[in-house]
């Protein structure tokens, strides 16, 4: 008797590269070309070059946010404490400046590490005390805010930025392109090797798939989700450096604009807020997306707490899409 064979499911009947064509990246990269149409119905230079570099060197400062965001997330965990790490990082930076040549040299090293520190601290919050990182990182941003408030005891502070700071932030030194976009796209090229060709990264979408199977496994966990954190903390205060950098000095709640975009650009990029499953690629696309959406919303005249409302809708019809779907790492 001959043995029935089942039917090939649709989706491994389609070429190799066609079944890692992720729907999620192709979705945001399609709005971004319809925001781009859209755009051009308000201002005929929204197409422009110089336009579009000016998005890209806005949209820089979101791309270090959200990539730490995405590196946290693909474990399944979020990390709300980015308001005040990135304003930890512009402040901190500055105030080194103003120390002489000594403390300008180091100062974007130092705003970077004073946020890798908060990082660390969040991470040994979820990973060795076991605390929600919803709670623990929420914490730690209210820690950070009192902190800065208690150095300027509440009022703007004095200090300025670098002129390397300005630099980064606003110069044009290698082809004619934002500094702030070459910075991205080294931090990019960077995590893409971290995330695809490491033990880090491996370690990252076993552990946002099944920590447990990870630990079985030999996965050293709550290792990964400590670096993950300080990484997460390290980019978000190298944004808040580079943006005290862009505006000419830190101020109080400089950051507070950056959460909810940040994760909103990692969701739509197909990076599952439950962990396990995402690209960089899509992060980028989400980025790109958000940024647009914003220069849109401001031609409109939306008020800020229109945005919010937008973003917040994003976030929670992402979650309820990959909610439903089955985890994958990879």
């Amino acid at each position: 008797m001959t043995q029935k064979l089942e039917p090939v499911p649709a989706r491994l009947r389609l070429p190799a590269g066609l079944r890692r064509f992720d729907p999620a990246v192709a979705t945001a990269f399609g709005c971004i070309v319809a925001l781009l149409l859209v755009g051009s119905f308000y201002s005929r230079s929204f197409l422009s070059p110089e336009y579009l570099l000016q998005q890209f060197q806005v949209g820089a400062f979101l791309a270090l946010v959200a990539t730490g965001m995405m590196v946290v997330v693909l474990l399944g965990q979020i990390d709300l404490s980015v308001p005040w790490i990135v304003t930890v990082g512009g402040m901190m930076s500055t105030a080194a400046a103003g120390h002489g040549a000594a403390g300008a040299a180091l100062a974007i090293p130092f705003g970077v590490l004073c946020g890798v520190g908060l990082g660390v601290v969040n991470g040994i919050g979820v990973a060795y005390l076991r605390v929600p990182s919803m709670i623990f990182t929420l914490g730690i941003d209210a820690v950070a805010q009192g902190l800065m408030v208690l150095r300027t005891g509440g009022s703007a502070p004095q200090d300025m930025a670098t002129p390397l700071m300005g630099q980064l932030a606003t110069g044009h030194a290698i082809l004619g392109m934002p500094n702030a976009v070459w910075v991205w796209i080294a931090v990019g090229t960077a995590t893409v090797i971290l995330l695809g060709r490491t033990t880090f990264g491996r370690s990252v979408y076993a552990i946002g798939n099944r920590e447990s199977a990870a630990y079985l496994s030999g996965v050293h966990t709550r290792r990964i989700v400590l670096l993950a954190f300080a990484l997460s903390g390290g980019l978000s205060a190298l944004a808040g450096t580079m943006l005290a950098g862009y505006s000419g000095k830190a101020y109080q709640g400089m950051g507070d604009g950056y959460l909810l975009p940040a994760i909103a650009a990692v969701v739509l990029g197909g990076t599952s807020i439950l962990g396990g499953r995402g690209s960089y690629l899509g992060t980028t696309a989400g980025v790109i997306l958000i940024t647009l959406l914003q220069s849109i919303l401001s031609v409109v005249q939306m008020p800020d707490a229109g945005r919010q409302v937008i973003y917040g809708a994003v976030i929670l019809a992402m979650l309820l899409l990959y909610g439903r779907s089955s985890r994958v790492g990879g």
